[in-house]
């Protein structure tokens, strides 16, 4: 009997890795499919726009590599030539962080369409893309992500109103894990004429918006002598005044780090967390501007230089799978979610001399942001509870509605209305009505599993997932 069990699970044991195996080289046949569109993509588009000449690095610093010591692979390549029609140009950097100006997943800069048609959308442009997870940010009429193409990481520049590649930067890196998806995670950061982009495995660069060009380079997870996250380096850098703030999650006082912003040298360092795949916010609370961070086992805030923790709140979730980004709830509150069957809880933050007293509002388990961030309109916060569309209240935690399944997808807040992207690539506009669930309309915009953050900026919306990238019209007729 005893012999006749052994067999059973040594059986089940073979099948469960031939399909592991199976399922990985399915994935890795539609990657090469994916990676042969891409590039063959690209080829036409160099033939429309030469490439120009390799531009160089700007003076680098002694604790700098200059692009020529790291491959040819590291130069920007910039194309040259006009865009095939009239740039679509953004305000000047709106939309320059991970989330949008201030990373909390709201549109303001203007007014967008709501009469979509019944068809759905045309795009403006739509075109293949490399794999990752990472969303877009936008100034000057570009749109700047990072993605996978084959076993490099690139740093990317289109024109909004194209699609055109107009520069990469890339390195070797390949981050691949089975269940969460291949490439780099973390958005970059636009600030002032230069890129500050992540790595999945921890590579920081600092890039000429204008060119692609390297300005400097770190490695975060080497500077602070960390291991990387299961699912690899996810949060997107942070400016802040003269530095660039990021979370390697590092122990003996480097789970948060510093670097120059111009030069790249190592600056202050902070804390022993865990960190987990949120994003650090620059926000001020109780007349203190402060850093407010989820890590793997909390929330805290920590002063501007690094120099002191200002309070704390306990976050623990499962295998420290903390990802929606926090909300901030007028100048005393913050809003906190995460999935895994946690939920959601709103604190109260009370000056008390150099720190804050931390209390509980409410807790419960209605708004579950297990990949995606929650947006707030009016006292009310939108949100996916795992996979449907739900509104809170804010004050209270109490549910209003839930309706409108939308997987595990990403939603972002325009004016009067929500704009969802399906973890299928569908694209709908729901009106952010604390009475009920209204959504007004839906359409297919990409293919293929989409976690990826959309953004609105000068009224142009862009989405992307693992293999497709496109653009929509959302300015009023």
């Amino acid at each position: 009997m005893l012999k006749k069990t052994l067999i059973i699970v040594a059986l089940v044991a073979i099948a469960a890795a031939g399909a592991v195996g199976f399922n990985r080289w399915s994935r890795l046949a539609s990657q090469r499919a994916n990676y042969e569109a891409l590039e063959a993509d690209r080829a036409r588009q160099r033939e429309l726009a030469p490439a120009a000449p390799t531009s160089g690095a700007t003076s680098a610093g002694p604790d700098e590599v200059r692009p020529t010591d790291l491959g040819r692979t590291d130069v920007g390549r910039t194309l040259s030539g006009p865009p095939d029609k009239e740039t679509i140009a953004p305000t000047r950097g709106y939309w320059p962080d991970f989330r949008g100006p201030n990373r909390d997943g709201r549109y303001d800069e203007t007014p967008i369409r709501t009469d979509w048609p019944s068809g759905g959308l045309m795009p403006i442009w739509k075109q293949p893309v490399g794999a990752g997870y990472a969303s877009f940010v936008v100034a000057d009429g570009r749109a700047f992500t990072i993605e996978q193409r084959r076993r490099q990481e690139f740093v990317a520049a289109y024109d909004v109103a194209t699609g055109r590649e107009l520069w990469t930067n890339g390195w070797d890196a390949e981050f691949t894990e089975t269940l969460g998806g291949d490439g780099p995670r973390a958005t970059p950061t636009y600030h002032e004429g230069r890129i500050y982009a992540l790595g999945a495995e921890g590579e920081l660069r600092s890039l000429d918006a204008s060119t692609g060009s390297l300005v400097w380079r770190r490695n975060i997870l080497a500077d602070a002598r960390a291991s990387n996250l299961q699912w690899g380096m996810a949060a997107a850098p942070l400016v802040v005044d003269d530095t660039v703030v990021v979370l390697p999650g590092g122990s003996t006082g480097r789970s948060v780090a510093a670097y120059d912003k111009a030069t790249g040298r190592p600056g202050w360092t902070a804390l022993d967390d865990q960190q987990a795949y949120t994003s650090p916010m620059l926000v001020t609370i109780g007349g203190v501007r402060q850093l407010l961070i989820v890590s793997a086992t909390r929330a805290f805030g920590l002063t501007v230089d690094g120099s002191r923790l200002l309070w704390e709140h306990p976050w623990v979730t499962q295998i420290g799978i903390n990802v929606a980004q926090p909300l901030l709830l007028g100048n005393d509150r913050v809003f906190l979610s995460a999935g895994y069957g946690h939920g959601a809880a709103v604190i109260q933050l009370e000056r008390a001399g150099d720190v804050f007293k931390v209390g509980t509002v409410w807790q419960n388990t209605r708004m579950k942001n297990k990949f995606t961030s929650s947006v707030l309109r009016d006292g009310y916060i939108y949100g996916l509870d795992e996979a449907i569309l739900a509104c809170i209240d804010a004050a209270t935690g109490e549910l209003k509605w839930k309706g409108g399944r939308y997987g595990y997808g990403q939603i972002l807040l325009a004016g009067e209305h929500i704009v969802a992207l399906s973890d299928e690539g569908d694209l709908a506009l729901v009106k952010a009505l604390p009475e009920r669930f209204e959504e007004v309309a839906t359409f297919r915009a990409i293919e293929g599993m989409s976690w990826n953050h959309p953004v609105i900026a000068g009224g142009i919306l862009l989405v992307r997932n693992l293999q497709q990238m496109a653009a929509f019209d959302l300015r009023p007729k």
